[in-house]
């Protein structure tokens, strides 16, 4: 099983200003939203308003189908 790590960046208002693998459907910030909301123990926050989601290809794939329903 593969892993992804998907990167975020924050500004310095605490908003999300990019993030991998985003669906087109969704903002940054939104895509943020999903991820926290529908993952537990993934997130790992990185100095310099970073962060790094670690999910595996398949969470991956079930969270972008739920944007898609």
């Amino acid at each position: 099983m593969e892993n992804i790590m998907i990167h975020v960046r924050f500004n310095n208002d605490a908003t999300v200003s990019e993030i991998g693998e985003r669906p087109s459907a969704l903002t940054a910030q939104n895509w943020f939203n999903h991820l926290s909301r529908n993952t537990q123990n993934c997130y790992e926050s990185l100095s310099g308003g970073r962060g790094v989601f670690r999910l595996s290809t398949e969470q991956l794939n079930v969270l972008k189908q739920e944007i898609s329903v």
